[in-house]
């Protein structure tokens, strides 16, 4: 009889098993749920985590924690997530370019490998960045600009926030794209770079609208072009680098979006990526955005997993272009 008990209690179990991951996702979320946000509070990146929480939590009906692991360029957080169990309940809100930029320049790899450590929940938003020159440069517009540069090869100079910076491989991506030779100026960050704009001491930059926003509105700077593929709501009446046959094509936004460890129920991410769809398309959200400069920007999690697959790939070619290490 004994055995017999075992038998149907050992069958029973084994009948069981397959339906585990089900079930976790039916009765996820049943704890608060964290949002590592691999940059320190106040800047962009935690600005639109914090903006998504807020609204996942009536979503969810649980709570959303902000979590922010800051350091390495965004790494030490994403790394912590990759590390994570795979239950739905630690998921990355990070900036999507710089994980990719990092995946692409063989020097500034994490120890993980992105496409294999995380799976694609939905994008949050887009920040533009913009083109910026100092005023007493002798150009108005971004064709004055280009031609510019290439009657001074070598003479004119960027500044980014860093080596591997967003801000520095869009400008690399720009110098490809038109031809010139612009020397690069890396800073600690976008502020001091901008302050060195205004003070005359670089020519140009390539920055994100947000943080250029201060600077907006008077005479300290000229923005001459926007680098995503249509012009921003921030910035209605300054023209694509595409428009006006400048630099065809050319389609670079700072993203932010969520991310899960790869093993994680297919089912969560479904209902997470929906959520963030639902939540994207909200008019109270879509200004909150705004208010920062940012694009309400939400996708499925195969077209998330594409957009970064597309996002490597365009830095991979940028940084063998440039030969970075």
């Amino acid at each position: 009889m004994t055995s017999r008990r075992t038998l149907l209690a050992a069958l029973g179990a084994s009948l069981t098993l397959p339906w585990a991951p089900a079930a976790l996702a039916q009765a996820w979320p049943s704890q608060p749920v964290r949002l590592v946000v691999p940059y320190p509070p106040g800047g962009a990146n935690d600005i639109v985590a914090r903006i998504y929480g807020q609204a996942l939590q009536q979503v969810l009906g649980q709570s959303v924690l902000i979590d922010n692991r800051a350091g390495a360029g965004g790494e030490i957080g994403a790394e912590f997530v990759s590390k994570a169990p795979a239950d739905g309940y630690t998921l990355l809100f990070g900036a999507i370019g710089s994980l990719a930029i990092h995946a692409a320049v063989p020097s500034q790899r994490p120890p993980y490998e992105l496409s294999k450590a995380f799976v694609g929940v939905s994008m949050g938003a887009a920040v533009p960045l913009a083109l910026a020159v100092r005023t007493g440069l002798p150009a108005d517009n971004l064709g004055a600009l280009i031609k510019l540069a290439k009657s001074q090869p070598g003479k004119l100079t960027y500044g980014s926030a860093g080596n591997g910076s967003t801000q520095h491989m869009t400008a690399e991506f720009f110098k490809q794209r038109t031809g010139t030779d612009i020397v690069h100026v890396p800073y600690k960050g976008s502020a001091p770079a901008i302050n060195d704009l205004l003070g005359g001491q670089i020519d140009l930059v390539i920055e994100t609208i947000p943080a250029l926003s201060a600077q907006l509105g008077g005479n300290k700077l000229k923005v001459l072009a926007v680098t995503s593929g249509k012009r921003s709501a921030s910035l209605p009446q300054t023209p694509t680098m595409d428009e006006g046959g400048e630099v065809k094509g050319f389609d670079v936004t700072t993203m932010y979006g969520l991310l899960a460890p790869r093993a994680t129920p297919k089912e969560v991410v479904t209902r997470l990526s929906a959520a963030m769809r639902e939540i994207g398309a909200r008019p109270d959200v879509v200004a909150q955005l705004a208010k920062q400069g940012a694009d309400a920007k939400t996708s499925t999690p195969e077209e998330t997993d594409a957009l970064i697959r597309g996002e490597v790939e365009k830095w991979t070619g940028v940084a063998r272009t440039a030969k970075f290490d």
